[in-house]
């Protein structure tokens, strides 16, 4: 299991667009993948699960990945985040 922050720097967050962008990217690995905010960790792969983080832009999540992809898996969804949730 591996895990790191990023920091979300879009204008809108992980709200509705960038949320399914990277669950779609989450949903193309094995491993397992969370989101954790502050005491709350979720499901990567549940749209409905990211976005009742509530995550706007300027905060810090941490992002879990536990599998057999798992250091790939992390470097897609940071550099997914990096972008601006442009792929």
């Amino acid at each position: 299991m591996i895990s790191r922050e990023v920091t979300i720097t879009n204008a809108i967050g992980l709200h509705a667009r960038p949320a399914t962008f990277f669950i779609q990217k989450a949903n193309g690995f094995k491993c397992s993948v969370w989101v954790e905010k502050e005491d709350r960790k979720v499901n990567a792969k549940s749209l409905l699960g990211v976005l009742s983080l509530g995550v706007a832009q300027g905060a810090t999540i941490k992002l879990i990945a536990d599998g057999s992809d798992e250091e790939e898996a992390l470097a897609a969804l940071q550099q997914l985040v990096d972008n601006g949730f442009q792929d």
